[in-house]
């Protein structure tokens, strides 16, 4: 699968992705650690990435366009330390399908585990 880690995660989020066999990069490898929201979502689009995230605005952008896509992956409630977000994130990739996850907004918060397909 092929991930976009936003500037909100840290790094290693992305590099935990690629030591599990993902495509993953983050957003300052891309050039857009100053991108807005939109940039950074049309180059996920254009690239077929999931945004990985724990910006509120993405779920919002695209609840507004009615957008299809590109699927995001939202960390909300707390400030989540690297070994937290690997965690939980390991636990969403293991119970979501791949063909779901592309094509959904899925919420990860320290004790569960939402999804709702695109568009919203």
């Amino acid at each position: 699968m092929k991930f976009l880690v936003d500037m909100a995660l840290s790094p290693a989020l992305a590099q935990w992705l690629q030591s599990q066999g993902h495509d993953a990069v983050h957003a300052a490898q891309l050039g857009l650690a100053r991108a807005p929201d939109t940039d950074i979502m049309a180059r996920a689009k254009s690239d077929s990435r999931i945004i990985i995230t724990a910006d509120l605005d993405y779920p919002r952008i695209l609840a507004l366009t009615a957008a299809d896509g590109p699927a995001v992956i939202l960390f909300r409630s707390g400030d989540w330390k690297e070994d937290q977000a690997i965690d939980r994130l390991s636990a969403a990739l293991d119970v979501i399908p791949e063909e779901q996850l592309a094509r959904s907004i899925v919420v990860i918060e320290k004790l569960r585990i939402r999804r709702r397909d695109l568009p919203l």
